[in-house]
């Protein structure tokens, strides 16, 4: 019986230090070599003082700033420690109220805007932390900022062209902007007025 403990020991403790210590250890190694700032969370610093990730979406709700998608994650949304959507099904009433008062929401907010409501003000994505909207509801937000700045709609609207980002290698994922680099532009090229 010991005989047939003695290989299995031996491979399961190899295995352990290739998979657990070689592995991992080369893989960040390179990725730190290569690309420190992305392996590092892609943190973002203005004055030397990290403000957020532009990989991880955090709340703005002031009438000056675009606001990000809705958060699932955590209790509050927008905990990166919590990371999840709701997983409620598209026939679950929880979902449908929590859409309406998304939409509620929106419209008190922004009264100005009377067009269609961009899906993706008013669902949350899979991660709950989604840094980017598209490109549409952004520009459904232009004209509440351009009220609370004190600043015309076009100005905002060209900033919005500035940030944005069409699909990777031109085929996978969606248009988009960064809701973190617009709010941060905003305060440096459109400061309040």
């Amino acid at each position: 019986m010991w005989r047939q403990f003695a290989p299995a020991f031996r491979i399961t403790l190899a295995f352990t230090v290739l998979t657990g210590l070689l592995y991992p250890g080369l893989v960040t190694g390179v990725c730190q070599l290569l690309f420190p700032r992305q392996a590092n969370g892609s943190i973002v610093e203005v004055n030397g003082q990290a403000v957020g990730s532009s990989l991880i979406g955090q709340n703005f709700t002031k009438p000056g700033y675009f606001h990000p998608r809705p958060s699932a994650a955590g209790s509050d949304g927008y905990d990166a420690s919590a990371s999840a959507g709701s997983n409620y099904g598209p026939t679950n009433q929880k979902l449908s109220d929590r859409i309406k008062a998304s939409v509620e929401q929106f419209r008190k907010e922004n009264p100005d805007y009377t067009g269609p409501i961009p899906s993706d003000l008013v669902t949350a994505s899979a991660s709950g932390l989604d840094p980017d909207i598209s490109a549409a509801s952004a520009e459904a937000q232009a004209p509440r900022i351009a009220k609370a700045r004190g600043i015309t709609v076009e100005q905002v609207q060209q900033l919005i062209a500035r940030h944005a980002k069409g699909r990777d290698l031109g085929f996978l994922g969606e248009p988009r902007v960064n809701v973190l680099a617009l709010n941060l532009d905003l305060d440096w090229q459109l400061p309040r007025q």
